[in-house]
């Protein structure tokens, strides 16, 4: 499957994240689908931080070009206590900034955290890089980074 980006300006896919979280009442900008946030990244106007652990980006693949500021760490995904620290080490508070991790949800937790840290514009990027899990207990069949024929390469 290969990716078909949208001609949406960058203006208004944030405006529509920021209103979509405002009317969720969620605690951070929002989220944004994958192909939105791969258009923001090649335009150069955002920047892509994979907070997944360093042994999922290994065996499971990776964006290239992406950062990597770990949410969690090791196989058991103990909660890394430096996060906010090493976020702001490689991203200004005042970047776009958008969060991407298995299926959305621990990337919504560190946008959650961010934003309390005082990053303006930190978003959660939807589905994730593998996608939801379905029925059958499986990711990457209806939706998710991969699924969508973004790029990725795998060590």
């Amino acid at each position: 499957m290969s990716a078909v980006l949208s001609d949406v300006p960058v203006g208004s896919v944030l405006e529509a994240a920021r209103a979509k979280a405002a009317a969720a009442g969620l605690p951070y900008p929002g989220s944004i689908g994958p192909l939105d946030a791969w258009q923001l990244v090649e335009q150069g106007a955002a920047v892509l931080v994979d907070v997944r652990s360093a042994e999922e980006r290994k065996f499971v693949g990776h964006v290239p070009g992406s950062l990597h500021v770990a949410w969690a760490t090791g196989t058991s995904l103990t909660r890394n206590p430096r996060f906010v620290r090493e976020l702001e080490a490689r991203v200004k508070k005042d970047a776009v900034v958008l969060l991407l991790c298995r299926s959305g949800k621990r990337s919504a937790l560190a946008a959650e955290a961010a934003t309390k840290a005082g990053f303006a514009s930190v978003f959660n990027v939807a589905e994730g890089f593998e996608g939801e899990i379905d029925a059958a207990q499986h990711r990457g069949i209806h939706n998710g980074w991969r699924f969508q024929g973004l790029p990725w390469v795998q060590d």
